[in-house]
């Protein structure tokens, strides 16, 4: 039964990537693991996501050996899988390719700490880790090395990949990041904006993370 609601749950995150704007055609993807089993669920390779149902989503153990499914498993998943078994604490990731955030990544750049936004979300600069090859468990590798404490890393000249404790969380740090990526990119067309100090950066994150949408209003304010 958990494997099933889990299958619904990666299938309503990956239908939401286009609903957001984050990936064109089949590209990118989203996978949950099953923290009992330890089996992960995953997007098929190559199908249409209006084609995507929970019955065709893949499950694969933490080898990326195939467990259950008639289609082929993303050709991300061998990435996927070494995250969740070097990262126990994650239990949902997303890959995308949007545009602003993919921009960044197609240069190699970080995106600094210019908005509370980023503090609030991210807890500090959103990284970008090295060129890494499709297909293996390199990206993961790449993933783990440069990653840090952040929940979304752009890998260069490739996309954007997001971790979290939910396959929610994971989906929703990388709306973030493209939302977050397009206001850096229109700012930097106006000029050069500074840089949150060390300081307001922990405060926002704390802030965000521990107080936010609690029902003591006064926590809030």
């Amino acid at each position: 039964m958990r494997l099933q609601q889990l299958r619904e749950e990666v299938c309503r995150a990956n239908m939401a990537l286009p609903a957001n704007g984050l990936v064109t055609w089949t590209s990118g993807n989203v996978s949950g693991r099953d923290p009992l089993s330890n089996l992960v669920v995953i997007k098929p390779s190559g199908v249409l996501f209006e084609e995507l149902t929970p019955q065709n989503m893949v499950i694969v153990d933490l080898n990326g050996y195939m467990v259950e499914g008639k289609l082929g498993a993303s050709s991300d998943t061998a990435s996927h899988v070494y995250v969740y078994k070097h990262r126990p604490d994650v239990m949902g990731i997303t890959h995308t390719h949007s545009n602003y955030a993919t921009a960044f990544a197609a240069l190699g750049k970080p995106i600094p700490v210019y908005l509370t936004a980023i503090a609030d979300e991210i807890g500090g600069p959103i990284p970008c880790g090295g060129y890494a090859r499709i297909g293996g468990k390199q990206i993961g590798e790449e993933i783990l090395r440069s990653i840090g404490k952040s929940p979304a890393i752009l890998m260069k000249n490739h996309g954007v990949f997001t971790v979290g404790k939910s396959v929610q969380a994971a989906l929703k740090a990388a709306v973030m990041v493209e939302d977050i990526a397009r206001t850096v990119w229109l700012a930097l067309q106006l000029g050069q904006p500074d840089e949150l100090p060390e300081e307001e950066v922990s405060a926002n994150f704390d802030r965000y993370q521990h107080r936010y949408g609690t029902k003591d209003a006064s926590m809030n304010k």
